[in-house]
């Protein structure tokens, strides 16, 4: 996998695995500690060239501790795993890790983790060629001939410049009483935001992966909201203090799977005075192995709804 000005960086596994405990400690990559173990063992394994170990059947046992009877159709963690430490990935890199040299993702279609960067190193070769664009002493002759020349003609138009300002400004000074005057500002852009604090959302069914759902939903959520321009998100329990003075909104939600049925239930609460100022029902049939295709599109209809209403 590629990406503009980046390069694969699998002969660095030193470079890669620093990038690794980057994430791991930060605060903004919110995931539970087995995603965390399943992230650290697909780089891991990755890294040392074992992709045999890279499918769902390894994983199960290696991080979930499956045992050999685990069936993934039939069991459905380690996609649902992924998809939550994918969208993690994406809310991390969109927070606080957009100048790290490298991104780490895991491309869609399986667990092969993918390592870019976004600095390219200076090669011998890139030094040879810059070596070889030195300018010669012919070069150098003539654009010194070349400052000679346009040295005097600049000095003519910057005292040409100067004196047509200083013959304007007292002119400008007889119109100054006429014209309104504008105070430009220029405010601190989160400040003018409107914040809205993303509670994880309740699994509320009798299903065991209820909870799953549940939190996958609540990443996918901030994922999508960080990309409305007009509102700034916080995850519930991050150290960010919120400022008094703003208008501050709770996203609360909680689901349920019954029936091959998921039925989500979403609000904007205001913390001012505990007022409701946005519901959101979402009613979906879970399909053979498209729980992460439901969580995405339940989170972007979610996303979508609260940016009309800013």
């Amino acid at each position: 996998m590629s990406s503009p000005g980046g390069q694969n960086l699998s002969p660095e596994p030193a470079r890669v695995r620093d990038q690794l405990d980057r994430i791991l400690s930060s605060a903004e990559f919110q995931v539970p500690d087995r995603s965390r173990r399943f992230l650290a063992y697909i780089v891991d394994e990755a890294l040392a060239g074992r992709l045999e170990n890279l499918r769902a059947y390894a994983i199960a046992q290696a991080v979930f501790g499956r045992d050999a009877s685990f069936d993934a159709q039939n069991d459905p963690v380690v996609r649902i795993e992924t998809g939550r430490i994918r969208r993690a990935l994406e809310r991390y890199y969109l927070v606080a890790g957009q100048s790290d040299p490298i991104q780490i993702t895991i491309p869609k279609g399986g667990y092969v983790p993918s390592f870019i960067s976004g600095q390219l190193d200076v090669g011998p070769e890139t030094r040879s060629m810059r070596a070889d664009d030195e300018p010669s002493a012919a070069q150098e002759k003539r654009r010194l001939a070349y400052r000679e020349l346009v040295l005097p003609i600049g000095l003519l138009v910057v005292v040409f410049a100067v004196g047509v300002f200083a013959l304007i400004r007292p002119i400008e000074g007889l119109f100054a009483s006429l014209r309104p005057i504008f105070v430009a500002t220029s405010p601190d852009r989160d400040v003018l935001r409107p914040q809205i604090v993303v509670e994880p959302l309740v699994g509320i069914g009798r299903g065991d992966g209820d909870a799953d759902i549940a939190k996958g939903l609540t990443d996918g959520i901030i994922v999508q909201l960080t990309k409305v321009n007009s509102i700034a998100v916080k995850a519930l329990g991050t150290e960010a203090s919120l400022a008094a003075d703003q208008g501050q909104l709770f996203l609360q939600g909680s689901l349920e799977t019954e029936n091959g049925r998921l039925h989500v239930q979403i609000r904007l609460v205001d913390r001012a005075d505990g007022a409701v100022v946005w519901t959101g029902a979402y009613d979906n049939t879970l399909r053979e192995g498209g729980i992460l295709d439901i969580q995405d599109e339940i989170a972007r209809k979610v996303a979508d709804a609260i940016s009309m209403r800013q």
